[in-house]
């Protein structure tokens, strides 16, 4: 399960200088999925094969200064409910403000690991002066340099080790389905309506993490998880007013499950939110299925379906291959088909194409459209082969991997959509050396 580590900081302390270092070291590769901008608050890090989420809870801050204690008081929360570890960056050349020991206190209430980071520390004497941290009473330090990167490689194994050895339980092999979308599109009416008020189907299973309940879902010739995560933050709640905790929320779901129902308003459209919450789904290769929900509440006059479904496809793009259906919570109008499509794309994700299959169709695929020659060079792809991975990948073995484009790795993803049913999955294209 991937852990998530929250930075929290007054402004101007270099934190996503800090953030691009850890989100974008060499050691740290970041998978990018092409067409897809990086969001600037949100990244996987991968450090000595552990891999982990980023999160800047700075995402977007209005500054002014009688503002700032309240802002960062809501990054503080965020990172307390969202995060496993929290990084307290700090700047060794303003020292120790009154905002700095604010958020100290507010740590040190909490009993999750805090890793305190002095940022800027880029010569002798400045390690000397980051000694005042001591002062803030969390303990020992860590001292870098975001710009330059000095001291990084020690923070993260520091880092890494702090994380708790979860204990693999041994977990039956079933679905863990999460309802995710953007505040007030009726996820906890959907999670309700699938659950109904029949309590005694629903066995929460104990010894679950913390931060998510997994209910065992288990009716209509259904047996999956519902992963809810919205049930657990009665306390110390955040206002909801920024676009951004509300997708850091959906980070924690999106996480714990295999397919997520994404919610879409149709009194409303499709916002560049729902888009992001989208990406965040791609990027950690989860399976996805689209429920466009308050269907019922529509002049069927002003829009058809099928518009609506062109308009949403057009902006999931290049993703496209992705269910998408038309619902009522309230009515519970095709929620039963909502799940079904949900375990549909359940089993895509962990479809197994024998190697012997893929190479035959996969050669002809590539017969009828060579990738283009560079510098006079001719790139020959010999195989492909399945990894044996969580979620779809695949690696095209060739003798010139470095000079295939992104165009040619969506026809060949396309191609493997044409033959073999991964709707609603999203695939991996490696380029390998042969």
């Amino acid at each position: 399960m991937g852990n998530i580590v929250a930075i929290v900081g007054r402004p101007n302390v270099g934190k996503s200088t800090f953030f691009n270092r850890l989100t974008e070291t060499r050691q740290a590769i970041v998978d990018e999925v092409s067409g897809v901008t990086r969001d600037r608050h949100y990244g996987k890090v991968i450090w000595n094969g552990h891999e982990f989420s980023i999160i800047d809870t700075g995402g977007y801050v209005t500054n002014s200064d009688d503002v700032f204690e309240e802002e960062i008081r809501k990054q503080v929360i965020l990172a307390i409910e969202e995060a496993d570890v929290v990084i307290f960056l700090v700047d060794v050349i303003s020292g120790i403000t009154d905002l700095d020991q604010t958020v100290a206190g507010m740590l040190m209430k909490i009993n999750k690991p805090v890793l305190l980071v002095v940022n800027k520390v880029d010569n002798a004497n400045r390690l000397y002066d980051a000694a005042e941290f001591y002062g803030l009473g969390l303990g020992d330090y860590f001292a870098l340099s975001s710009i330059n990167g000095s001291g990084t490689g020690d923070m993260l194994d520091k880092l890494t080790s702090m994380f708790e050895k979860k204990e693999e339980e041994e977990e039956e092999e079933i679905a863990k389905i999460a309802v995710v979308g953007r505040p007030n599109v009726g996820k906890s009416s959907l999670v309700n309506a699938l659950i109904g008020e029949e309590r005694n189907i629903v066995t929460p299973i104990s010894g679950t993490t913390r931060d998510s309940i997994h209910t065992r879902y288990n009716k209509f010739n259904h047996d999956f998880y519902l992963v809810d995560t919205a049930g657990l933050r009665k306390k110390g709640k955040v206002k909801e007013d920024l676009e951004f905790y509300s997708v850091m929320r959906s980070v924690r779901a999106i996480e714990h499950a295999d397919v997520c129902l994404l919610l879409i308003d149709a009194t409303i459209g499709i916002e560049s939110q729902d888009v992001n919450i989208f990406h965040l789904i791609e990027r950690n290769w989860k399976g996805v299925v689209v429920l466009v929900n308050k269907w019922d509440l529509l002049d069927k006059e002003t829009m058809t379906m099928k518009q609506f479904e062109e308009q949403i496809r057009e902006r999931l793009e290049p993703f496209v291959d992705v269910p998408i259906l038309f619902i009522s919570a309230l009515t519970k109008q095709r929620i039963h088909k909502a799940l079904e499509l949900a375990i549909k794309v359940y089993e895509h994700r962990m479809v197994r194409i024998p190697t012997s299959k893929l190479n035959e169709v996969m050669q002809k695929a590539i017969e009828d459209n060579h990738p283009p020659a560079i510098k006079g060079k001719f790139i020959k792809i010999k195989y492909v082969t399945q990894l044996p991975t969580h979620a779809p990948a695949f690696a095209f073995y060739c003798n010139l991997p470095q000079y295939i484009r992104e165009p040619y790795k969506r026809y060949l993803e396309n191609q493997i959509r044409k033959h073999f049913d991964f709707t609603g999955v999203p695939i991996r294209i490696f380029m390998r050396k042969k």
